[in-house]
């Protein structure tokens, strides 16, 4: 008997301690998920935002009055009930004047093209088991967002869900009347990304009151552009780094709205540092990101030391990392494509549709490459070219793409007319 009572309570007892070790589990996880439900709490109903308005940057175009700031933590936490930013998301809270009697629409997809909805960030902060809580949160959240449209003679308030930009933030702001665009683009500060230096931001602004010479003549400031040096150097300029290919001529407000229309970044990494002119490193690097997140291509942009007819100029490496999207990188071994004329004529296109390119031109001055020969630069690089520079100019938008106008500074396209039709003469023959 008590070596069958032993077999029986070997077979029988340890399901029943595996069961209750289960169903103690599963209260457990459910009582901590139920803990979580009640985590998220509605905040006070009114919200003192005397702060926001305090540091919001304003503009007026046309009867229009955008006003702007960027919430800190301690803002979202107090208007949302939820550390937002710590969710990857930068909430900008925006208000609009609008004494015009138009009846106006804010165009989102102009400010991010990766928008946040707020429902979409509300979510981020569900619970399991908890769905009045839920649809509370979701509410409130829907409640704060800006809402469309905006009646003449009204203001109309509420916060649009960004994607993060690093201590100062270009906020690009299209509203829509009938049949009018009203442009905005400020510059805001990130409160809880600030630092005792100096900004890149305030760094550029500075470099741009520096500038000297103000070019007046088309001829005189070609031929400035084009004595310019090929390239950049290495820190000790005893090396020659990638290409300087574009020139970037506008306001700085119109120039980096345009860029961020298409899709640029500010995304500066180590091994940019390396690339060197004027005696410093790039005052800007700005990046397109694609799919899965591999850099596709790059700008390295430097302010000039002189203008023209008043606007800024800024010289520019228009690159892009060498295996493309394709072949998986380490950051630090990023480097060039060899075919940077591509690149370079790639973002010609691309900032064709950004509504705020009114020329196009190339000079000289990079210097071309023979049939089969490279040209090394820093980091084992090579490159052929050529030899040409891209000048665009920038102004307000918007533009069409009919408004766009080719200056005749130098033969490129002609002489690639040329050589299609060639080309197409030789293939009939």
């Amino acid at each position: 008997m008590t070596e069958r009572y032993s077999i029986q309570e070997s077979v029988q007892r340890p399901p029943c301690r595996k069961w209750f070790a289960q169903v103690v589990l599963i209260l457990s996880m459910l009582g901590l998920m139920l803990t979580g439900c009640a985590s998220w709490q509605p905040p006070p109903a009114e919200f003192d935002d005397s702060d926001l308005r305090a540091r919001a940057e304003t503009e007026q175009v046309k009867g229009v009055k955008l006003s702007a700031a960027v919430l800190s933590t301690d803002d979202s936490q107090r208007m949302f009930g939820a550390n937002i930013n710590g969710a990857g998301v930068q909430p900008v809270w925006i208000e609009v004047e609008n004494t015009t009697d138009q009846m106006l629409w804010l165009l989102r997809p102009g400010t991010d093209p990766d928008l946040f909805s707020p429902l979409e960030v509300a979510w981020s902060f569900h619970t399991s088991f908890a769905g009045e809580t839920n649809a509370l949160l979701d509410d409130h959240f829907h409640s704060l967002s800006f809402q469309n449209p905006i009646a003449p003679g009204t203001k109309q308030s509420g916060v649009i869900f960004t994607n993060p930009h690093q201590q100062s933030r270009l906020l690009n702001i299209d509203i829509l009347g009938q049949g009018q665009l009203f442009p905005f683009t400020l510059f805001l500060t990130v409160p809880d990304d600030r630092t005792d230096d100096d900004t890149a931001l305030e760094n550029v602004y500075q470099l741009i009151e520096m500038a000297v010479d103000d070019y007046q003549n088309a001829d005189t400031f070609r031929a400035r552009l084009e004595q310019l040096p090929c390239c950049a150097t290495s820190a000790d300029g005893n090396a020659a780094g990638d290409p300087l290919n574009v020139i970037l001529v506008g306001d700085f407000a119109d120039i980096v709205t345009a860029l961020v229309r298409r899709g640029f970044r500010s995304s500066a990494l180590e091994f940019d540092s390396v690339q060197r002119l004027f005696d410093r490193p790039p005052d800007i690097v700005g990046r397109k990101i694609v799919t899965g997140g591999m850099p596709e291509n790059w700008i390295r942009i430097w302010v000039a030391p002189f203008r023209y007819q008043g606007k800024t100029v800024f010289v520019v490496q228009a690159g892009r990392r060498q295996g493309w999207r394709f072949e998986e990188i380490e950051d630090k071994d990023l480097m060039l494509n060899p075919n940077v004329d591509e690149v370079r004529n790639f973002l010609i296109q691309d900032l064709l549709y950004s509504s705020g390119l009114s020329n196009i031109a190339f000079v000289s001055g990079v210097g071309a490459t023979r049939p089969g020969e490279l040209r090394d630069s820093l980091g084992g690089a090579s490159y052929h070219t050529d030899g040409l520079r891209a000048v665009l100019f920038l102004v307000t938008r918007p533009l069409s793409l009919s408004d766009v106008q080719i200056l005749d500074w130098h033969p490129y396209l002609k002489l690639h007319q040329t050589d299609a039709v060639k080309k197409i003469g030789n293939d009939s023959n």
